[in-house]
């Protein structure tokens, strides 16, 4: 993998980058549709490449590992191949779900033991087992294994955690460095940073990271329950201390609101099911605020879900059609609500790199959040 800084905006610490992998190039900032097990929900993959334009998606270790399992996998050729998408993939390491799991699993020196969502049996991932896990998967970017701690999460616990974190990146790198790609290409390992709401642990697992020299890296343990404010300043920390000339993903951020000003920080790459899940529920973002579809005052406007929107189903829908679709219970409501948002969140980031290349990202995004927020 490649990662090629373009331009820093003049107001801001905003970057415009490109990243090369073997499955294609990614421009930064991007976003990251979420592809759980597999599959982004509701959406094709003809959707995902024509409407929605999406530059990679993001699988997910845990669920992938449990269903379909690596043998299936391995027997298809890797995700890659068994899905049918050709760009660039990456995935996580499956730490956040085990996080989730807090009632089924135990985190120990060795690795976590887990019990299945599934069928309640139980598993063990090490750092060892997750990396031979990506690799089965054949992610053309992977995530070195992490615990994230809650919020809030007393000093002391934070720290342990954040150590721990740090020796699983040390095994991760060696059992990667003793192992080949199963596919004929190369994996880029991201460390993740950790160390809670703390800002002296954030630095020092910051700068830990990036001393592993890795080809790019994430920060993690964000969004999960602290205030909005809190995370910027974490986030623009984190990019103090991480390498300019590599990409820096935040992990599972957020509202379109959160994405700009994390860019403005200086984060590449984003993720988030926010725009599937609330899609899911009748809740659109759109260019001119978040609107809640099912609410009746659409139900006789027939302009266009989004008419800024070069996405053939953001234009090719009105407000009031889709409304009835969701009020009917039809199952094509999810769709393009789904279809839009993610088109929306592509749209958001490209319209951002072509403001960081222009020079004037700063003013641009302090004129958009406004009405991003407005609730129509």
């Amino acid at each position: 993998m490649e990662f090629e800084l373009l331009k820093t905006d003049t107001g801001s610490a905003a970057r415009a980058g490109l990243i090369t992998t073997d499955h294609g190039k990614i421009e930064t900032p991007i976003f990251m549709p979420v592809g759980t097990v597999g599959s982004v929900k509701a959406v094709t993959r003809p959707q995902l490449e024509n409407e929605i334009n999406a530059q990679i998606i993001l699988g997910n270790t845990y669920h992938l590992y449990l269903r379909p399992g690596t043998k299936i996998l391995e027997a298809a050729g890797g995700l890659h191949k068994f899905s049918g998408w050709q760009r660039p993939v990456l995935t996580d390491s499956g730490g956040y779900q085990v996080f989730s799991l807090a009632a089924n699993r135990k985190i120990k020196e060795e690795g976590v033991l887990f019990q299945s969502h599934i069928d309640g049996s139980k598993h063990l991932f090490t750092p060892e087992s997750v990396m031979d896990t990506q690799r089965s998967i054949g992610a053309d970017i992977i995530m070195a294994f992490d615990e994230c701690p809650p919020y809030p999460s007393e000093y002391l616990y934070a720290q342990k955690s954040m150590e721990l974190t740090h020796r699983w990146l040390a095994r991760c790198l060696k059992h990667l460095n003793e192992t080949e790609p199963k596919y004929g290409y190369d994996q880029a390992l991201f460390p993740i940073v950790q160390g809670g709401t703390y800002r002296d642990l954030r630095k020092i697992s910051a700068e830990f990271a990036a001393s592993m020299e890795c080809d790019g890296n994430a920060i993690g343990g964000l969004s999960v329950g602290e205030p909005e404010e809190m995370m910027y300043e974490l986030a623009a920390l984190c990019c103090e201390y991480l390498p300019a000339d590599k990409p820096r993903y935040l992990m599972g951020v957020g509202t379109p609101w959160n994405i700009l000003e994390n860019i403005s920080l200086g984060i590449d790459m984003f993720d988030c099911v926010m725009p599937t899940r609330n899609g899911r529920n009748g809740m659109l973002f759109t260019w001119e605020g978040v609107i809640n579809i099912k609410n009746k005052k659409w139900e006789d406007d027939f302009s266009p879900i989004d008419a800024r929107m070069e996405c053939e189903t953001s234009r090719g829908y009105s407000k009031a059609y889709l409304r009835h679709l969701f009020v009917a219970g039809e199952i094509l409501a999810m769709q393009i609500a789904s279809i839009h948002n993610l088109a929306f969140y592509l749209d958001l980031v490209k319209h951002a790199r072509i403001h960081i290349l222009a020079g004037d990202y700063a003013s641009w995004k302090n004129q958009m959040i406004p009405i991003l927020k407005t609730r129509r």
